[in-house]
This record gives C-alpha cells, structure tokens and sequence, in this order.
C-alpha cells in the first residue's frame, strides 16, 4: 500500500491575501526572502504538494513546509522574520534615568561641569555608553552658550518697533542695520603657516605680532543685503557721523533711512543728535540693551570674521582696511540678505519660556 505521508492543512487563500501575495512577489523593494515566502503560499493556494512546489522554486521541502505552516498559523503577519533573541539589555532604565538626573541637576566635585569619563566614575557605567546615552537626549555638558537678559523699560516696545521694521519696512524707505566692529586687530604671524594637505589641516602658529587696529562701520540694507562700509581708526562720536554723512551721499535723495543701531554712547552724542536733527529723512531705532542679537548687521560682521579675520594674516593696518574694502566689495557683487521670519510676539513668548526655566521654582 502507497505511503501518503502525513496529512497536510488546508491553505486557502482570501482574494486579498493573494492580492497582497502578488505584489509582494512583484514589488522590486520586497526582500528576496519575502518575495520567495509568498510564492510558496501561493503555489500551495493553487492546491500544489510541497514536494511540486520545492521543484517549481528551487527550495527544500522542509523550508516549503515551515512557510506553509507559518502561514496557515498567522496568515501573512506569518511570512515576516521573527525578531532574534539577541543579546539582552545590559543598561537598565534605571540607569539611564541616572545618568539623566544626575548630568541635568548635579555637578561633579571640583568641576564645573560632567565629563563622559567623570560620569562613568559616578555611575559605574563605560564611558561609551555615557556618550550614547547623552547623545541619545541630545545632551552636551562640554558646551555653553551665553545670554544676558534686557534690562531696558522700553524692551517690548523696541523689540515691536524693530522686528515691524524687518517685517513690514515702510514704503519709500530704506531700513539700515548699522554697527561697528572695533578693535579689528592686524595680526601677523610669527612663522609661515603650513598648507592644508590630504589627512592633515592647515597649521598655524599660536603666537602674532599686533601691527594696530581699525573699526569697520557698516550699514546692511535688511532688504536686499548691500553693505555700505567704511574704515575708521578710531570709533568716537566724530567718525560715526562721518559714516552717517556717507550714508547720506550713497543713500538716493527721495527715500527716507531708518537706523537700527544699538545704544552705544557714539550713536547718541550731542554731535550726532545735532547732525540728525539737521536731516529729516534719517530715523534713529534703537536696540534694547543686551540685544545685540536683534540687529542683523552683526550677522554680517560673524561672516566677515569667518571669511576673512579669523586665519588673516596682516602686516599693516593698511592692509588689513584694504581688505576689508575688498571683502565688501565682493559681498555687494553678490549680496546676500539675512531673511527675518521671527514675529515679536514670537519671540517675546520664547524669551518667557527661557525666563521660567531660569527664575522658577528652585532657582
């Protein structure tokens, strides 16, 4: 009498799964092993042995019964992979609450701050595992940033007055952001610098002879980018206005100039009070103090220190103003506008959020 082996369970397939089944098989971002399940399924959908099966695929008959046997078991959640054991966790929640706590509200003895080899001392933890768990929480106890809170009355009012300007400039006007950068130092290195070489950056001395110092004064036009520039040796009350009146020549006849200037005693000195009490068309707005952040030309001068200052190399004052000219210059071939997008009701709710963690409860 014939062996027929042991009896198998019946697979029949729902229109759907086998709609599913086929694109599976046809889908190019379907995996191989996934692609290969479903024809499995389907063959045995259409009645097939699974010997007949493992000869129309190219597959053993123990692998056709295992998919055969998943499938009829959990459908088509049955073709995925289950997941692999692994190795099993070794860092409790606990711990990595601990390390949090301890990173957000303590501070190590005789330091000011956690260092990834001072917490692996306290926790017990690698010090690997402390850098993926801040990492993890986008923690970096080794950086600071500095702020200082305004003190000025009038705060809210310059900041609405200010950002209305950015955002709305008035017609027939232009809106100047202006400031100077004082103290530029002309710097010379004491040896020749090491070029830049594949596997190794540019080397520098750390040592520099001063040669002097000159203060660039500039105005960008918050519409379209334009600088105007000047270099002055000195930055008193006398070469602001002698900025203001360059200005004046460069700016057209028919538009009014709104200032944004901080509150640096120069751009408030009787000598300038009277020059613009004399020129109508010129508009003083003034910064709250602490508030550099809100006049874009500083922006301008933290890419003109990025481009030029930073690894400049000058053996004269001289040459370190004919530079900056340059520089300008080329920025106004191309300028390039710094776009506002902050409302200040924007920013006055995100300045109340920072005063909270600051001055709340336990502070």
């Amino acid at each position: 009498m014939a062996r027929t082996g042991r009896p198998k369970a019946e697979l029949i397939l729902t229109s759907d799964e086998r709609d599913q089944l086929q694109r599976w098989v046809r889908r190019r971002k379907s995996s191989q092993a996934l692609a290969l399940r479903s024809r499995i399924v389907l063959a045995a959908g259409d009645g097939l042995t699974n010997k007949d099966i493992g000869e129309l695929i190219g597959c053993s008959q123990p692998t056709v019964r295992k998919w055969r046997g998943r499938f009829i078991e959990s459908r088509l959640d049955g073709l995925y992979d289950e997941p692999r054991p692994g190795r099993p966790a070794t860092i409790t929640t606990d711990e990595v609450e601990d390390v949090i706590v301890a990173t957000l509200e303590e501070t190590p003895a005789n330091a000011t701050h956690w260092s990834r080899t001072k917490m692996a001392e306290r926790s017990g933890l690698s010090r690997t595992t402390i850098g993926r768990i801040w990492q993890a929480f986008g923690l970096q106890p080794h950086r600071e940033e500095g702020f200082k809170f305004s003190n000025d009355p009038l705060f809210v009012e310059k900041v609405y007055d200010i950002v209305g300007l950015y955002l709305e400039p008035p017609e027939s006007a232009v809106v100047l952001s202006v400031d100077e950068k004082s103290q530029v130092q002309a710097l010379s290195r004491s040896q020749p610098a090491f070029p830049m070489m594949p596997g190794m950056p540019e080397k520098r001395t750390h040592d520099y002879v001063r040669n002097g110092t000159t203060s660039l004064f500039a105005a960008m036009n918050v519409d379209d980018g334009t600088v105007i520039a000047s270099t002055h040796r000195k930055h008193r009350s006398i070469e602001f206005k002698k900025f203001l009146q360059k200005i004046d020549r460069e700016v057209p006849d028919h538009l009014d100039v709104h200032v944004v200037c901080d509150n640096y005693g120069t751009h408030k000195h009787p000598i300038v009070k009277t020059w613009m009490a004399n020129h109508d068309r010129f508009h003083m707005h003034f910064t709250p103090t602490y508030s550099s952040w809100i006049n874009q030309v500083e922006r301008l001068f933290a890419e003109v220190t990025r481009d030029l200052l930073q690894r400049s190399d000058h053996r004269s004052v001289q040459a370190l103003e004919k530079d900056l000219r340059q520089w300008v210059a080329a920025w106004n071939e191309n300028p390039k506008p710094f776009i506002w997008t902050k409302t200040a009701e924007e920013i006055l709710a995100s300045i109340g959020r920072l005063l909270k963690r600051t001055t709340g409860p336990g502070h």
